[in-house]
């Protein structure tokens, strides 16, 4: 893959000379002197002394010299990765997530996964956007997604996907048929909606506080499957990001409508990872599949 250059010309450093070089390469000595002199005259500088008994670096050979051993080391390194991808045999993921997201995503993509991959094992647990974020900072966890609109040092992103909070309520809904609402439409309705996990202020407070409207919220709960259950009875109007209703969204039983808020639709969603820390080949596999299931969703309208 890389230029034969790179080899001919950290084995004629290590020899000495191009004679021994080229024996341990099994090349003619002709052809390396030739790669050399090539490579020295488009650079227009000199990387050997040439002498009776052999050759010697100059001061840009030499630095020349440790960009190729870098080089080269990382390519090896590139190498073994994929290979232990090609060789992939088990393993531990362990994923914090959003509920919504275990619910929607996650079965999707375990089950190809797992298939695939049979003898890595999984730990995965809900939490808040809060929490998971927090988790993967602290190295609790090889896999967080989460609302990656706050990240802490130490968290990198790997992929995101735009997934604002709108209201989600039933399809026969007074309020159904519109395109989009704003906080103060929400006012004369029961309002039921999650722990965002923001530990000061939460985002639809803060959506609230921004216009000054009363909301009366009729319950806060983590519990995802009980809020479905209740809007689908019309015991209110949930404000939620559409991916945790995806399924009685798309099977008619429930309307998604943007909810026209800085706060609320401008978030998004994201697979993240220590930034300190290399992640396994179990992890970065995990890490795409995520990301491509992430992407195939529609969650703006």
């Amino acid at each position: 893959m890389h230029d034969k250059f790179l080899i001919y010309f950290d084995e004629v450093a290590r020899q000495g000379s191009i004679r021994k070089a080229a024996a341990i390469l099994h090349v003619a000595s002709s052809s390396v002197n030739r790669k050399i002199i090539s490579i020295e005259e488009n650079m227009g500088v000199r990387l050997f002394h040439r002498h009776a008994d052999g050759v010697e670096l100059t001061d840009a050979g030499a630095v020349l010299l440790e960009h190729c051993r870098k080089t080269m080391f990382a390519y090896q390194k590139m190498l073994t990765q994929i290979e232990d991808l090609s060789e992939l045999r088990s393993g531990h993921i362990h994923i914090a997530t959003l509920d919504s997201v275990a619910h929607s995503v996650l079965p999707g993509v375990l089950a190809p996964f797992s298939q695939n991959h049979k003898e890595i094992s999984y730990t995965i647990q809900t939490a808040q956007p809060d929490e998971v974020m927090m988790q993967v900072a602290d190295g609790d966890v090889n896999i967080g997604i989460s609302f990656c609109h706050d990240l802490l040092p130490g968290v990198r992103v790997l992929s995101e996907k735009a997934t604002p909070i709108g209201a989600v309520m039933r399809a026969d809904h007074p309020m159904a048929e519109r395109d989009a609402l704003t906080i103060e439409d929400l006012a004369p309705f029961q309002v039921l909606r999650s722990f965002d996990g923001r530990a000061r202020q939460s985002l639809l407070s803060e959506a609230i506080a921004a216009v000054h409207t009363a909301i009366p919220l009729q319950m806060i709960t983590n519990s995802l499957p009980l809020a479905r259950s209740l809007i689908l009875r019309n015991h209110g109007i949930g404000i939620y990001s559409k991916i945790g209703f995806l399924e009685e969204i798309d099977a008619g039983l429930l309307r998604y409508i943007t909810i026209l808020s800085p706060v609320l639709k401008d978030l998004k969603i994201g697979v993240l990872i220590s930034s300190r820390s290399t992640p396994s080949p179990a992890t970065h596999l995990m890490c795409r599949s995520l990301s491509k299931a992430l992407k195939a969703l529609r969650l703006d309208r």
